[in-house]
């Protein structure tokens, strides 16, 4: 996707369209974290922005949920880059975003099984041994 100087959506690419259901028609012109972000992120994505605005690119990627047209949560692992015009002034943001739901369930199943073998373990009327 990208922004221009005023955080107004200006390009979205039909990966974004898939991931959120909105199409490009429904989003041009409109602000990105004024519509698109949850409140709870507003400020922070907000925050990316501003600093990709001031030429400050994100050091690493940085983590959020975006909520889809249908009302679905989709993780979304973002990096945010200033754009440039021919001589060198920055006319907006080009955001990469990619879908980490997947990623993100499996990280949460993970520890959920860790919890509860922590659980098991620490609750056993048996002694347990771990030999390496």
């Amino acid at each position: 996707f990208g922004v221009d100087k005023d955080g107004l959506v200006n390009e979205w690419n039909n990966k974004a369209a898939e991931i959120t259901k909105f199409t490009q028609a429904e989003v041009i012109g409109r602000s990105l974290v004024g519509e698109f972000i949850t409140l709870e992120f507003k400020e922070a994505v907000k925050a990316v922005l501003d600093n990709a605005l001031n030429g400050q690119e994100t050091a690493a990627s940085f983590e959020f949920p975006l909520f889809t047209k249908d009302g679905h949560r989709v993780e979304v692992l973002l990096n945010a880059t200033t754009r440039r015009d021919a001589a060198g002034n920055i006319v907006g943001v080009v955001g990469v975003g990619q879908d980490i739901t997947e990623r993100k369930k499996a990280e949460g199943e993970l520890e959920r099984m860790a919890r509860d073998l922590r659980c098991l373990i620490d609750t056993a009327n048996a002694p347990i041994f771990g030999i390496d």
